[in-house]
């Protein structure tokens, strides 16, 4: 299961300018970065919470979820 998170075009147009704070760049980069752990954590304890016929219909086992909910969430 992979999940990505991306800047908006906006977003990266305003990071890539050359008066843009160091601290501001590595701050947006940072927040990105805790954003995807936090959906990757809610991501995989739902899963978790499957019932056997939900997982059917998402193509997955319940080996292969259990597999996913035991990753590390810094994982992806």
């Amino acid at each position: 299961m992979t999940q990505t998170l991306t800047l908006s075009t906006e977003s990266v147009a305003i990071l890539n300018q050359r008066g843009t704070p160091v601290l501001a760049v590595i701050a947006v980069k940072f927040a990105v970065c805790v954003t995807k752990m936090t959906t990757r954590r809610r991501t995989r304890l739902a899963l978790s919470q499957l019932e056997p016929w939900q997982l059917d219909d998402v193509g997955l086992t319940s080996k292969q979820a259990h597999d996913e909910f035991i990753r590390v969430f810094w994982k992806a």
